[in-house]
């Protein structure tokens, strides 16, 4: 397959054609590479370049948008594919181990384990949808950054193509990701439950191990959050560079060395975003209605696409933050950086893409 051999794409400076985007802030992208060329971005200064870059390929991020995110943050967000019965006899269960590790019932604790349980049913009932139309959503966004710097419109065709033949890593690498996630919850659960039955066996009160089960929980957070941030840059990692699996997880894992605020901040500004669309979702959709209920019809679908845009600006981000990392490791080390998309490895038989 051929693709442009355009001068290396630089997370600092898009190159853009004055005479069809003039809308772009040209300028900026000078001034911003001339005092930061050696310097890895920040938080907001990768919105902004998120911001830019969501303006110069607007239609195609749209079109993704409306084909693969929104339905299934519809199914998400409407819960439509759980099964309440079910997350309420695994909510039963979740407190009858908590109440005999030694933590009191309290409604923090009754509430934790329902959002637990309902979150583990809908991400195991989604599940086929995640690994089809939001991986795909995922690897079509970072396609389209990928054609932003090496300033080339995004093309479905050729999206198609370039994701079929890297299907099989892409999917690798999110099962090897789903497969960390679980396994630090799982670890979390265990480790929760074992120091919360040796807290009671020794005698501590039973208000001791809430106030314990919630700093462990913090800290926890911030090693989940950690987890998160390298499985998304590892998924980024397997559409554009040729490795797959527990390979890209280990080469995100060093290409974010140093950057981890960074990503810890991109993280939680997501994180609050998806939660108050949620909220708002479980507040004004599934609780409350006027009348016959006809505010649901317009307030549902506008919710839908508010949270389908935070993916969408989630995906973009991620894939910023790995070009971010990927142009300040290549300049400190005083490496060439090459066009991500001509080091593709597909067949020679493959279709040439122009």
């Amino acid at each position: 397959m051929e693709v442009s051999s355009g001068p290396s794409p630089r997370l600092n400076s898009i190159s853009i054609n004055n005479d069809t985007h003039a809308d772009l802030d040209l300028q900026s992208h000078k001034d911003f590479d001339h005092h930061h060329h050696f310097a890895s971005k920040s938080a907001l200064e990768i919105l902004r370049e998120t911001v830019r870059i969501l303006r110069y390929n607007l239609s195609g991020f749209m079109a993704i948008t409306g084909v693969l995110i929104c339905p299934v943050s519809a199914l998400l967000l409407s819960n439509f594919l759980v099964d309440h019965r079910l997350v309420k006899r695994i909510t039963i269960r979740l407190l009858l181990v908590v109440k005999s590790s030694g933590l009191p019932l309290r409604p923090f604790v009754r509430q934790s384990c329902q959002k637990f349980s309902e979150m583990a049913i809908s991400s195991t009932m989604c599940f086929p949808l995640f690994i089809t139309l939001l991986l795909m959503s995922k690897a079509a966004v970072v396609y389209s950054v990928d054609c932003t710097y090496a300033r080339r419109m995004f093309d479905a065709n050729k999206c198609y193509v370039i994701v079929t033949k890297i299907w099989k890593r892409i999917v690798s690498t999110y099962l090897w990701a789903c497969t960390v996630m679980v396994g630090c919850l799982m670890l979390f659960l265990v480790f929760l439950v074992t120091v919360s039955s040796l807290l009671s066996l020794i005698g501590f009160p039973p208000d001791f191990n809430v106030y314990f089960a919630i700093l462990i929980g913090l800290f926890f957070s911030i090693f989940l959050a950690n987890a998160i941030i390298i499985c998304n840059i590892a998924t980024v990692i397997s559409v554009l560079e040729d490795v797959a699996g527990p390979q890209a997880l280990m080469r995100s894992s060093i290409l974010i060395r140093g950057q981890t605020q960074v990503g810890l901040l991109i993280f939680l500004g997501s994180t609050i975003g998806m939660s108050f669309v949620e909220g708002l979702f479980e507040h004004r959709v599934k609780t409350l209605s006027y009348g016959d209920g006809s505010s649901r019809i317009w307030e549902g679908p506008l919710l839908v696409l508010m949270y389908s845009f935070v993916v969408l600006i989630d995906i973009m981000m991620s894939t910023v933050f790995y070009f971010s990392c990927k142009s300040y490791s290549l300049e400190s080390s005083h490496e060439e950086c090459q066009p991500v998309l001509e080091a593709r490895n597909i067949s020679p038989a493959a279709p040439e893409v122009q």
